[in-house]
């Protein structure tokens, strides 16, 4: 059995309750949160511009596999109705009934996960837009330190010792 203990040291900067509360009329999380609607805005007003570009390329990338998966979709769907109606199509011959199906739902369900996948995406950009405004004013000196090393415990049911793994932060 290891344990992982954390103990923690915190240094407060002596700035006032009021120049915090000044600062934050002028960067707020619910305007971050808001603007995040449209994607990508959310980043640019916490000044992550970085980020915009990965916003837009995975809801970009999502939409186009949603589209083409569709588009498939069709396709198999149209051949698999032409073939009902005993009637020739693009994958006569070359595939048979069951596999137009099967493709169908291939398609059907890799759509539907690439759709899923673009809500989550979604969904998390705004979260992260969030999480940026409430940490815009979050100082990250050269004072951030961790510190890992071997430790032993007392196990509480057997009293004998256990190897585990000590770590201090200093922030």
């Amino acid at each position: 059995m290891i344990l992982l203990v954390f103990v923690a040291n915190a240094q407060i900067d002596t700035i006032s309750k009021e120049k915090i509360k000044e600062k934050e009329k002028f960067h707020s999380p619910k305007t971050a949160t808001l603007l995040a609607i449209i994607p990508g805005a959310g980043q640019a007003y916490n000044r992550k511009y970085w980020k915009m570009p990965i916003v837009y390329a995975t809801m970009g990338t999502c939409i186009y596999f949603s589209i083409s998966n569709q588009q498939q979709f069709k396709r198999f769907k149209n051949a698999y109705m032409a073939r009902d109606n005993g009637e020739h199509d693009e994958f006569y011959g070359i595939l048979s009934k069951e596999a137009l199906m099967n493709n169908m739902d291939r398609n059907r369900k890799i759509r539907d996960y690439t759709l899923a996948g673009a809500v989550l995406l979604y969904a998390l950009q705004i979260v992260d837009a969030n999480v940026d405004a409430h940490l815009f004013y979050f100082d990250v000196g050269d004072n951030l330190s961790a510190n890992f090393y071997p430790q032993t415990f007392n196990s509480i049911y057997t009293r004998t010792p256990i190897l585990g793994v000590g770590c201090t932060l200093n922030f």
